[in-house]
């Protein structure tokens, strides 16, 4: 595939930005290597993926004393603030002004502090933190050592490791073992990180060495000596659910059958190839000069998709640019502008802004034809499910795709005159920038985008079936949504026995008396809080914030439009719980899921993907592991009996909260339904 087209990463130094057309095929399968001579690297948990929800499971778990093994497709640690590029800490209001979040996200954001001296070196406006993503990463590294050294726990890290295989015990409970494949550059070949991922995940995850990497298999598993149901865990803390698919577990994919509880779903039947939009984030710095910009090859093919999204009421256009400039600017430094806009320092000469925008570099495909990650048959077509087939589940053309769009959005920032969604305005070009590209720019990479691209959607599972998720559990639309169910949408759109059970459970306190009596809707007094678990191990709170999939392919078609009806359920959110139930899959006992990929439907997916979260829930997985571990059960155990009084989850509930970690909100009660100055911006 290499000799068919140029690299990406060579056209960004030459400044010619540009990628073929070319096609790529799925790279044939290795025989999977002899595993007898491979040694077994030991550790009490291994856990699939380094993001924030991996660092956050290893950071308690290296606390308690435990030897962790933590891989990841990239060389840093972070995910979304680093590898991903998305280092604006998106966070509510309330609780940000309150510090209400686990202890390790509270050390995260001081150490970022610590670091630069001041909590948002970027100064930017849509968050009080916004920093180099590359520092991001060495920030979180040094806390892992630090915790690892204070509780005397060992942290196994693997950079530039897949996990290609997993292995079972004899009744299939448990996974016993898992192959990898860790590469490195070849002899002669360039560094990591000079071609783009689309260049190089195939051969990441094929067993042989290659012109480009030379390949260790590595194997894991536990160290053997402890007692108990389990004696090591694994965690699946990837970004689109990796393990669940290997493991084949069930889960769901892109958007749910529209129900009682995901009323604003779209589709009756459901649609698994719409997930949300993937982004590749890029960094630009402001220049004293304008600058020759090169037009990529393959601009006019993503041109049509590109606009600010909005009317510039009130905006010339460099106020509009700037706005945009601003909203996450990284780098700001001192002296700053005295001059502001959206009460920010107007952007001056060696300011650096990361990009992440809806119609810019988010990648929004939709379609069976154009979908990132593959579904279930999809995989099964493709051979992915067998044996030493497993090839990383995404589609390398929409990868590859979601690069030259951000490469695109670019030039069309600096050079571009059109707007796909406000009729009648022209955009100004503002070629007073350069692209950063090159191993010591803030994302580290030779072409200069994002080493992964930021996802916001993957694989979900669908929990074990339990009392009243009799189909299994999951967080559903309506355990958080502040939205107006009165609305004309609902009642026109939904069937009437749908919409009664709408309002039934949202009922709160009195559903029993609704059912009962059986209640119109138009009399019920909905509850205005979120759904409560009696098995809560961490909260989340963020909007219901939708990038939806496009409706048509390609993405970037001309005139193509967001899918009809996603945004229904677009908006504010209520401070929202982490039940245990949430993390633990079907079918394997010794597997927790520990990021975006627990039990949520689409819907709520869109509000638990943020970084709060995302430490929230990995804290919670490796404190529910330690106290497993130490007490000799099963996660599925201090649940099983639920809603009758479990004394075990109840103390994992105390040692959660002892340590830092909330489970729940302040005043969080079935009584306390005042929660409007907890609104999310």
């Amino acid at each position: 595939m290499g000799s068919a087209r140029r690299s990406l990463s060579a056209l960004a130094l030459s400044g010619a930005i540009g990628l073929s057309s070319v096609p790529v095929t799925l790279s044939p399968v290795a025989a999977q290597p002899d595993l007898n001579s491979v040694d077994i690297t030991t550790c009490d948990i291994l856990i699939a993926g380094g993001g924030l929800s991996g660092s956050a499971v290893a950071y308690e778990s290296l606390q308690a004393g435990h030897t962790v093994c933590m891989t990841d497709i990239t060389d840093w640690v972070g995910g979304q603030i680093s590898s991903q590029g998305v280092s604006a800490l998106d966070e509510a209001k309330k609780q940000r002004s309150l510090l209400y979040y686990s202890q390790g996200y509270n050390e995260l954001r001081q150490r970022i502090e610590d670091f630069y001296g001041q909590l948002n070196p970027g100064g930017c406006w849509v968050s009080v933190s916004c920093y180099m993503p590359k520092d991001a990463h060495t920030i979180l590294q040094a806390q892992l050592l630090e915790a690892a050294e204070r509780g005397n726990g060992e942290l196994k890290w693997f950079p530039n490791t897949v996990i290609k295989d997993l292995e079972y015990s004899s009744d299939g409970s448990q996974i016993t073992g898992a192959i990898a494949i860790q590469h490195s550059p070849a002899s002669g070949a360039d560094p990591l990180n000079t071609d783009p991922l689309s260049e190089a995940i195939e051969d990441a995850y094929s067993f042989d060495n290659s012109e480009r990497f030379d390949k260790a298999i590595l194997r894991f598993g536990p160290t053997g000596d402890r007692e108990g149901p389990a004696d090591w865990y694994v965690v699946e803390a990837t970004e689109t659910g990796e393990l669940i698919a290997l493991a084949d577990v069930p889960y769901r994919l892109g958007i749910d059958p529209q129900s009682s509880r995901n009323p604003s779903s779209p589709s009756l039947e459901g649609d698994p190839y719409c997930t949300q939009g993937f982004t590749y984030t890029f960094a630009m710095e402001r220049t004293e000069r304008d600058r020759i910009q090169t037009e990529p090859e393959f601009y006019e093919q993503y041109a049509p998709y590109y606009s600010y999204e909005k009317p510039r009421d009130g905006f010339n256009a460099t106020d509009y640019f700037d706005f945009v400039f601003t909203y996450r600017r990284i780098w700001n430094p001192a002296p700053r502008s005295t001059e502001t806009i959206f009460g920010t320092a107007r952007p001056a000469p060696g300011d650096i802004s990361m990009q992440n925008w809806t119609w810019g570099n988010d990648y929004r495909p939709g379609t069976e034809e154009d979908n990132l990650i593959y579904t279930r048959e999809q995989l099964e077509a493709r051979g992915e499910l067998e044996p030493g087939g497993w090839m990383g589940g995404l589609r390398v053309d929409s990868l590859r795709n979601g690069e030259e769009n951000a490469l695109g959005y670019y030039y069309w920032l600096v050079e571009g005159t059109t707007d796909s969604q406000v009729e009648g305005e022209v955009k100004e070009p503002f070629p007073n920038h350069k692209y950063l590209s090159g191993f010591d720019t803030p994302m580290g990479t030779a072409h200069g985008l994002s080493k992964y691209p930021y996802i916001r959607e993957g694989r979900r599972i669908i929990g074990r079936p339990s009392y009243a998720y009799t189909n299994g559990f999951s967080i559903a639309e309506v355990d958080i949504s502040r939205a107006d169910y009165t609305d004309e949408y609902y009642i026109n759109t939904l069937e009437p026995n749908t919409y009664r059970s709408l309002w039934r459970a949202l009922a709160g306190v009195n559903v029993a008396a609704a059912i009962a009596n059986d209640t119109p809707p138009d009399e019920i007094a909905r509850r205005t809080r979120s759904t409560i678990y009696p098995d809560a191990i961490g909260i989340a709170q963020y909007a219901i914030d939708f990038h939806p999939c496009m409706t048509l392919h390609p993405p970037e078609a001309p005139g193509n439009t967001e899918r009809e009806g996603i945004r229904s359920a677009h908006g504010q959110a209520y401070p929202a719980q982490i039940p245990l139930r949430a993390t633990i899959p079907q079918k394997l006992d010794n597997l927790l899921v520990a990021g975006k990929s627990i039990a949520t439907s689409h819907v709520a997916a869109a509000a638990y993907r943020v970084h709060s979260f995302e430490w929230s829930v990995g804290a919670a997985v490796g404190t529910a592991i330690d106290f497993a571990l130490e007490k000799e059960v099963m996660p599925y155990e201090l649940v099983d009996d639920l809603p009758r009084r479990e004394p075990l989850l109840q103390e994992l509930q105390t040692r959660l909260q002892e340590n830092g970690n909330p489970t729940a909100f302040p005043d969080t009660s079935i009584f306390n339904e005042d929660w409007e100055e907890w609104g999310v911006w």
